[in-house]
């Protein structure tokens, strides 16, 4: 597993947001190179140059339907006097042979099939009488004076000029381009142009696993009647989504109850699975917080350098939050607060970045921009706290969205961006400039 330790200096400090995230970020390298087939690598990332052998079209071909033709033989065509042309045969996609164009002939061509030898054009079928005409003279006079291999004549209403209607040889790319860049992550166009290039398999670094583990005994799945004292589990789901989001292969585990060993046991099965573990809940103070009861002390002899160290950030929301290592191959994990605003927050400042890092991307974090705070009043912040506020973001203004509170779920639903209030500041009035991050 290529993830470093992460250092410790101290759980009782309190520790700032980009301490943290530097942490985490100077832990996690990379996941290594594999070599995979076209579809398995979709959402992947490059890790070497992709030259063209061949170059795309490999050879020159028709756009249109219609006749190869040459030039000199169409030319001063028109509905009135239209050029006769022997047609000596059809040229269709994926045909072996060639046909030879020659003075006064014309093939049939179809869309994608070679251009003929001494065809210099193609005219459309919309140019003609689609091969209906008698040719110069009538009847079945023509048809017996039409050479062996003709099937008759056809009469082209307009002129072409060399070359058109013909897709060029190299015209998309050429033999020795360059067709994608190491580090460019594979969607469906990045697949189409490797497989175009006769490219089956590609070496890149595969979609991180992730394993997604929500903690609570009062969570219950969605679908499921409620009891007293219950609520629904909708982290789990929405740092699963969140994970594959970000370009994750990701796992959820149903909620785990609040007891310390059955959670040590459910994170032990899941390893096999995963370069990144993130549980939510069980991280602060109360006396049920049995993520840092089963995993604050998991490294032991047979797993030195491994453990997870749980930290009080200066944010809000978010302050408690934990970071290690765990098992014998050091898989990384990350322990977020329960509160689903606090949950998702987390995430997209700290698990969003390790995710991009492992697969192997040089700009892991969201976009931010600045923008005009539209509000009715003034926003507060805790001084000495970093706080992110929901917001919605557009044409240059953010508005809040919701309240502060880190239980608002139909807040966060309805928010496209966080609007960042930094330490120093204990508040930020309309039309003022603020930091926001693009969650869009």
């Amino acid at each position: 597993m290529s993830t470093a330790a992460p250092h410790s200096t101290g759980q009782d400090r309190l520790w700032s947001v980009d301490e943290h995230l530097e942490d985490v970020l100077t832990a996690i390298r990379p996941l290594e190179p594999i070599e995979l087939h076209l579809l398995d690598a979709q959402g992947c990332v490059l890790v070497e140059d992709v030259t063209v052998p061949v170059s795309l079209p490999p050879f020159d071909n028709s756009s249109m339907d219609g006749y190869a033709v040459r030039v000199a033989d169409v030319a001063g065509a028109s509905e009135e006097f239209p050029a006769a042309l022997e047609v000596v045969g059809d040229v269709a996609a994926g045909q072996a042979g060639r046909l030879h164009v020659g003075p006064g002939q014309a093939a049939r061509i179809m869309t994608g099939a070679p251009l003929p030898p001494g065809a210099e054009a193609v005219v459309p079928v919309e140019w003609t009488d689609g091969g209906l005409g008698e040719g110069p003279v009538d009847g079945m006079r023509a048809r017996s004076l039409a050479p062996e291999g003709a099937t008759g004549y056809v009469r082209v209403h307009r002129p072409a000029e060399a070359r058109a209607h013909v897709r060029a040889q190299g015209s998309d790319v050429r033999a020795g381009d360059r067709a994608l860049e190491a580090g460019t992550v594979l969607g469906p166009p990045q697949i189409a142009l490797l497989a175009a290039i006769g490219r089956g398999t590609v070496r890149v670094r595969p979609r991180p696993r992730v394993v997604v583990l929500s903690t609570g005994s009062e969570l219950v799945q969605p679908g499921e009647e409620l009891a007293d004292g219950q609520i629904y589990d909708s982290n789990s789901f929405a740092l699963t989504a969140a994970a594959r989001d970000a370009g994750a292969i990701a796992y959820r585990v149903g909620a785990v109850a609040d007891d310390a060993d059955t959670l040590r046991s459910t994170v032990d099965d899941q390893l096999v699975r995963a370069d990144l573990m993130v549980t939510t809940g069980g991280v602060s103070v109360g006396a049920y917080d049995v993520v840092k009861e089963a995993l604050a002390h998991a490294g032991d002899e047979d797993e030195p350098g491994s453990g997870v160290e749980f930290r009080k950030l200066a944010m809000q929301p978010g302050k408690p939050q934990g970071f290690g290592t765990i098992g014998p191959d050091h898989i990384p994990l990350l322990a977020l607060p329960g509160n689903p605003v606090s949950s998702y927050v987390s995430f997209e400042l700290f698990v969003r970045p390790a995710i991009r890092t492992l697969m192997g991307l040089t700009d892991v974090h969201r976009p931010t921009t600045r923008a005009t705070l539209s509000a009715d009043r003034a926003l507060t912040s805790p001084r000495g706290r970093r706080q992110f506020l929901r917001g919605s973001y557009a044409d240059g203004t953010v508005r809040p969205v919701g309240g502060a509170g880190s239980h608002l779920v139909a807040a966060l639903a309805h928010a496209d961006a966080l609007i960042v209030v930094p330490e120093d500041a204990e508040s930020v009035e309309p039309g003022d400039e603020v930091e926001v991050v693009l969650l869009g």
